[in-house]
């Protein structure tokens, strides 16, 4: 690890190190590690796609009460490690324009190395590690876990998707849709697997829900 990401993977664990929401710096890592396996079959400015993975929840207003302010301090931390004002905004239209909530009225047009970050993070999202994060962060929310009279809503803008929920109501307003909206073809692989993960638990969750098994 070069000396710029030591330095921004020990400013990221400092700032999610203690995030008990399902935001945290071991979320972080992973999205780190799929973005490296992503990089290898596609033409994009790794660096770029890194530091994006590293510091891409650190304005997440879902982590702080104050994003301008974390904004920032993210500015003022890549100004000191020598990067231009032209890399700081290629790294904000990725970070604050990747996620699920603020695509749900209209697409942003991400560069490549913004779709790779994306994809990764919606990686983290859904398989094994995905239905873990559902229930950590729902029930860090105090969601309620399934009551069968509560539809999943369908058209939502980002005021509407935060509203509170059931967290399996969750898998069908985001989680089981991520699969189709990879970009690349690294992460449409990846997927395939960890949506089939979560189809075979929704199975025997609501046969047990239910008193089938």
């Amino acid at each position: 690890m070069d000396r710029n990401l030591k330095a921004i993977n020990e400013f990221v664990r400092s700032e999610l190190g203690n995030e008990m929401s399902g935001h945290d710096y071991q979320h972080i890592k992973r999205v780190v590690n799929i973005a490296k396996r992503i990089l290898a079959g596609e033409e994009a400015n790794e660096e770029l796609v890194l530091i994006s993975a590293y510091l891409h929840d650190v304005i997440d207003d879902k982590v702080t009460n104050n994003p301008e302010a974390k904004k920032q301090v993210i500015k003022s931390k890549l100004t000191e490690l020598g990067y231009d004002d032209a890399f700081t905004k290629a790294m904000f239209d990725i970070i604050e324009n990747m996620s699920y909530s603020a695509n749900l009225k209209s697409k942003h047009i991400l560069s490549i190395e913004g779709q790779i970050v994306q994809d990764a993070d919606r990686l983290d999202a859904i398989g094994a590690i995905g239905i873990a994060r559902t229930f950590y962060f729902g029930g860090h929310f105090g969601e309620i876990m399934y009551d069968p009279r509560i539809m999943p809503r369908k058209e939502m803008d980002k005021s509407e998707y935060r509203k509170r929920n059931t967290i399996i109501n969750h898998f069908y307003e985001k989680l089981l849709k991520l699969k189709d909206q990879m970009n690349t073809e690294t992460a449409k692989q990846l997927a395939e697997q960890r949506q089939q993960v979560m189809l075979d638990f929704l199975d025997e969750f609501y046969d047990e829900w239910n008193g089938k098994k």
